[in-house]
């Protein structure tokens, strides 16, 4: 008989989590302006708002934090994370930041200049949101199968050749600073890259001399579909993978918080010494000094451990497994997910699953405080509060998917968890004939304004 599966690693501490009752809930979510990330995490019994940042360090870690280097300028630390991003990644210089969108931060300013373009697969909120706030666009050139979420194509974040060609052809290569790809692309559900597609964007960019950036958050997890699902790569190593992947790329911005399995850090990786040699000047505006650029040498040693951990096959396998099994709970219960399932979250279809509140009143954010109030899980809307207002017309966005995000801690939550969520979501599918009603906007930031809104109930 062939044994089940079992976790790859068992639990040393564990931290005490409450219950609350509808009634509280309801309280809260109203106070909080049916926002969630307005919510107290002590309000939340299950939390899958994002991944990011939000998974259990190991031990490892957190003996490397002990011998962090807290040196201002040169520090060990440093030059260990250097050394292992060098190794790992294959880029000679890089500059590290307190998180991801810092990283963007630092190397939009560096490269992107108003009536820019940038094309890429579904750029992530805080991608848009660092070239629209330059006054450049972010211009989605990914393939149409990630549009639709019963097609079971297994390369959804693949970016369509033709399109990013012809953007380049009509626009001209001189207004298109970088492409960017997003790997895996969270923005279509937690889908991977291809290897053969990461080569077809290699060749298009070369031919007009253009870079490529990765936006290098769930690099790991891209890698290891690449592993089980294209051909060729079924004996090769995560490692290998990633060296490859990285080698058809011009530089990075990395979200550590997500991969590399710490609660805060990020990193620009690059090729390109001149690039760099620009980008320092605002690393040290924003960030830091180069050797620290907004991070600690103990959170650096944490760092450089974690991307070694999160590049080994039994850790990816344990974490893509725990996130399938919750997308197979919730197929079998037929409520409409993204299929096939991503490598941090599941997305649930929130217009099949909610076809009665008009795509005005925030179908995904409804669904979101929905499952929050039937269980105090609480997800995150990847829709139209997320896809913003356009910057010239000033009015709502509204994308072809309208998704809730269910993304799950690294090493955090047990399949326990998965279950209660699966039961917690299929209630609200047992009654959203019911639901026909989604919310207003009361205030909002000019940007990337999901983060803080408030709404008022219809």
């Amino acid at each position: 008989m062939e044994l089940p599966f079992a976790e790859s690693y068992k639990i040393k501490m564990v931290e005490t989590i409450k219950k609350s009752t509808r009634e509280e809930r309801e309280k809260w979510i109203k106070e909080a302006n049916y926002n969630l990330f307005n919510l107290k995490s002590n309000q939340v019994f299950i939390d899958l708002l994002t991944d990011s940042g939000t998974g259990a360090m190991s031990d490892k870690q957190w003996s490397a934090m002990m011998l962090g280097d807290e040196s201002y300028a040169g520090a060990s630390s440093y030059y260990n994370l250097k050394n292992t991003i060098k190794e790992l990644l294959g880029f000679e210089y890089f500059l590290p930041t307190h998180q991801g969108r810092a990283a963007e931060n630092v190397l939009f300013s560096a490269t992107v200049k108003e009536g820019d373009l940038v094309p890429g697969n579904s750029h992530f909120d805080t991608t848009k949101g660092h070239i629209e706030f330059r006054k450049a666009k972010a211009i989605d050139c990914t393939i149409d199968e990630a549009f639709d979420t019963e097609i079971d194509h297994p390369f959804k974040g693949n970016v369509d050749l033709t399109k990013l060609e012809n953007t380049i052809k009509e626009h001209t290569p001189e207004k298109i600073p970088f492409i960017i790809l997003t790997v895996t692309c969270n923005s279509s559900g937690g889908q991977p890259v291809s290897i053969e597609n990461m080569k077809g964007i290699r060749a298009i960019a070369d031919k007009y001399n253009i870079p490529v950036y990765y936006d290098s958050a769930r690099f790991a997890e891209n890698a290891y579909f690449i592993k089980i699902r294209e051909k060729g790569y079924e004996n090769k190593t995560i490692k290998e993978i990633v060296k490859e992947m990285f080698s058809y790329a011009d530089g990075m911005t990395m979200s550590s918080k997500k991969d590399a399995i710490v609660n805060m850090g990020g990193f620009i990786a690059l090729k390109s010494e001149e690039t760099f040699k620009k980008a320092t000047v605002f690393n040290i505006v924003f960030e830091g000094f180069i050797t620290y650029g907004g991070m600690s040498g103990r959170d650096m040693n944490a760092l450089a451990q974690g991307l070694d951990e999160g590049t080994e096959f039994d850790y990816l396998n344990t974490r893509i497994k725990q996130v399938a099994y919750l997308g197979q709970k919730l197929t079998d219960f037929g409520i409409p997910v993204q299929k096939p399932y991503g490598g941090h979250a599941i997305f649930v279809n929130a217009k099949k699953f909610l076809p009665l509140v008009p795509k005005e009143e925030y179908i995904a954010q409804t669904l979101a405080v929905e499952l929050y109030l039937e269980a105090g899980i609480r997800g995150v809307e990847i829709g139209t509060l997320l896809a913003d207002r356009d910057p010239d017309t000033r009015e709502n966005r509204y994308p072809a998917l309208e998704l809730l995000r269910l993304a799950i801690p690294r090493r955090v939550y047990t399949n326990n968890h998965m279950d209660v969520i699966a039961v917690a979501l299929k209630n609200v599918f047992d009654r959203r004939e019911q639901i026909t009603k989604g919310f207003n906007i009361i205030d909002e930031a000019p940007i990337m304004r999901h983060f803080t809104v408030k709404l008022e109930r219809k």
